[in-house]
């Protein structure tokens, strides 16, 4: 194998193991030697790749964290269609895949800016920019929604996106408990509700 190839290799198998471990165990409960031993490398291999725990972390949000929130929550609501019946849509099978996962302890970026959120500025930023990016393509698709028929023209986009947003996180932390099917089953019927009052007589909502 390319010398490439099996750097970049061993450095994705490296970032998902230590997703795994930070969103199991917190970033501050777990150690760069949790992190050696669930890989079974040494200190010198580790620092070979990464200059520092907060480098790894970093970079796993970056190249993980930023594509499981791409491909989950804000590719599936981009497109001309009906904004409300895409967000239903892509939080119906986001949260699906959630009552099915076995290593479950919530909304993995929920976790993470709990945690650092006034203990470390610099992950903070790069977790609050992923938030931002998704605020803003909720918004943009809820214009859209409005331009193209499917939206009361007087909704507050923003305020309908930050409703979303931490309606979702919510939902994911209260899920992590116990009957996440249930919840997520009631969750979803009250999205629904709430969509059909901010949908416009002609979007045909249902």
């Amino acid at each position: 194998m390319d010398k490439n190839l099996k750097r970049m290799a061993t450095m994705q198998r490296m970032q998902v193991t230590g997703l795994e471990l930070f969103y199991k165990q917190g970033y501050y409960n777990t150690s760069i030697d949790d992190i050696l031993k669930e890989l079974s490398l040494s200190k010198g291999a580790f620092y070979h790749h990464f200059e520092s725990k907060e480098d790894f972390f970093i970079q796993i949000v970056e190249n993980l964290v930023v594509r499981k929130m791409y491909s989950m929550l804000i590719e599936p609501i981009e497109g001309p269609d009906n904004p409300l019946e895409l967000i239903t849509n892509c939080f119906e099978n986001a949260l699906e895949t959630a009552v099915h996962n076995e290593l479950d302890f919530g909304f993995v970026l929920g976790n993470f800016l709990n945690e650092f959120n006034g203990r470390n500025p610099k992950i903070m930023k790069h977790l609050s920019d992923i938030i931002k990016v998704w605020e803003v393509n909720l918004v943009s698709s809820i214009q859209r929604g409005k331009f193209n028929g499917y939206v009361n023209r007087h909704i507050d986009s923003e305020g309908v996106a930050v409703f979303l947003m931490s309606s979702y996180i919510g939902i994911r932390t209260f899920m992590v408990e116990n009957a996440p099917s249930a919840r997520k089953y009631r969750f979803m019927t009250q999205i629904r509700q709430y969509f059909k009052s901010i949908a416009t007589k002609e979007g045909a909502y249902n």
